[in-house]
């Protein structure tokens, strides 16, 4: 049945886990889902998972599912908080949408950084990384 379906490249939907001052003057770290497209995004699902290793062995997290309704054209939105212990982590997302009547999948990995290597995040204005 799942091979009946399908599945065309996403383009233009991106994440990232970005450093985000809060008001108090410390930092947290958040998973960003950004639409760079035109079009809503609709009944988003996004799955998060980390791995010490590549293979997905050694030590896990958990497994976290969030579902968003909608998503509006050329916007971003925070998915969840990210420990910074898991930042040395392989951070796998898997992301389930709708966009005009089809249904879009992919998957996208965070690799393992440090705090000191963060890059320029232009669609937030913050530093972090993006998915790959």
């Amino acid at each position: 049945m799942l091979k009946d379906l399908n599945f065309d490249p996403v383009t233009d939907v991106r994440l990232a886990i970005a450093k985000t001052p809060e008001k108090t003057g410390e930092s947290t770290f958040y998973l960003y889902l950004i639409n760079g497209k035109q079009e809503a995004l609709k009944n988003v699902l996004v799955m998060t998972e980390a791995a010490e290793n590549e293979d997905g062995s050694g030590r896990k997290t958990s497994k976290l599912r969030h579902f968003i309704e909608h998503i509006d054209p050329m916007h971003s939105i925070k998915v969840e908080t990210v420990d910074p212990a898991v930042l040395g982590f392989y951070n796998r997302i898997w992301l389930s949408f709708y966009l005009d009547e089809q249904i879009y999948d992919c998957r996208y990995t965070i690799k393992p950084f440090k705090e000191w290597e963060l890059e320029p995040l232009v669609d937030l204005d913050l530093k972090g990384r993006l998915a790959e």
